[in-house]
């Protein structure tokens, strides 16, 4: 692929990105949006339904995670690097949206930072920022000893 083509063809898969954030209040059930935002000081946690946010979690993971393979696998066009970072993704899905829920269901009690982060790792596109110079990193050193 043409470097030209691949540089524009990941830039557009970034803005896709932040076209899921920019309809986030549209696309995605999260009563906890307004709630980090403003609430989380003075306001008890809002009401909400636990399938309903666990269905529109996965599918906000599951469309942040599928962008940011494109992005992993157009940058890099590595076989094992996509396949590393789906294991990835699928694990931390599991072992983050576990953690959020059981969180939820303490009510926060021990205070709203760590459901805020957990949370925070699962609805936005984090990993692929840490993925993407730890696989160039990789790439740089893997040439260096052949």
């Amino acid at each position: 692929m043409n470097k030209i083509v691949k540089i524009a063809f990941i830039i557009l898969l970034f803005l896709a990105l932040v076209l899921v954030r920019a309809f986030e209040n549209v696309l995605f059930y999260d009563p906890f949006i307004a709630y980090f935002k403003d609430g989380y000081l003075s306001d008890p946690i809002p009401v909400f339904s636990g399938s309903k946010l666990l269905l529109s979690l996965c599918f906000r993971y599951g469309l942040n995670m599928l962008i940011s393979l494109v992005i992993i696998y157009v940058a890099f066009q590595n076989k094992g690097f996509l396949i590393f970072s789906l294991k990835f993704y699928l694990i931390a899905f599991f072992v983050l949206t576990i953690t959020f829920l059981i969180i939820l269901k303490g009510e926060l009690a021990h205070g709203y930072l760590f459901a805020f982060y957990v949370r925070r790792f699962l609805i936005h596109p984090l990993f692929v920022l840490l993925l993407l110079p730890a696989f160039y990193y990789k790439q740089l050193t893997v040439k260096e000893i052949i």
